[in-house]
């Protein structure tokens, strides 16, 4: 009975472990190949990357986004740098989210320093340059600055056909502990239009 407890004791011990290395990560690049299953990626660092995709997996196509498309009280994710020069806050990407995402302010992993802030659309007031977006995370308020050309994008619901090489994608992956990649969330590129986030 005791041999079986530090059995049990051990087993419970690694899969604990394998639970807690389990991390998600982001991966970014263009797709070489999809077999219906796997996705091969050449990430925008350069690496070849292999991604599990599966079935229950909702694969999302990206289209085209204006601000003018955003209306107060959406809604919204928007990706931040602070400005060298000023300290301005400035967005680098703009996209709508689900109404039923959590809201915050958070490190992203977009560009060295980035910053991504799910909140509602309170305002847009134009500036002189570009436009000037008043958002609220429910535990505060940011004023942030989105100049003329900022990447933007919004999803929609696609198919796993639209997996084609020479497609940009987005991916929020989960790595296990062997370093096993499987999607959580698949968005990719659509006539040209790619994910901005």
């Amino acid at each position: 009975m005791k041999k079986f407890a530090l059995a049990l004791i051990s087993i419970l011990t690694l899969a604990l472990g394998a639970i807690a290395y389990a991390q998600n990560t982001n991966v970014r690049g263009t797709i070489s190949a999809f077999d219906g299953k796997i996705v091969s990626v050449k990430a925008r660092d350069g690496r070849d990357m292999q991604v599990e995709v599966p079935e229950n997996v909702n694969v999302s196509i990206t289209l085209p986004l204006r601000l003018s498309d955003l209306k107060p009280g959406q809604s919204v994710g928007v990706t931040t740098i602070k400005r060298a020069s000023d300290g301005a806050t400035v967005a680098i990407d703009v996209r709508p989210i689900s109404a039923a995402a959590s809201f915050g302010l958070t490190p992203y992993d977009l560009q060295p320093e980035s910053t991504m802030t799910n909140a509602a659309l309170e305002g847009s007031v134009q500036s002189a340059g570009g436009y000037e977006l008043m958002l609220n995370y429910k535990s505060g308020t940011i004023k942030v600055l989105v100049p003329e050309g900022t990447p933007m994008s919004r999803a929609a619901p696609g198919e796993r056909s639209d997996i084609k090489p020479g497609e940009t994608i987005f991916i929020a992956a989960r790595q296990s502990s062997d370093g096993k990649l499987t999607a959580l969330r698949f968005q990719v590129s659509k006539d040209g239009v790619k994910p901005t986030q």
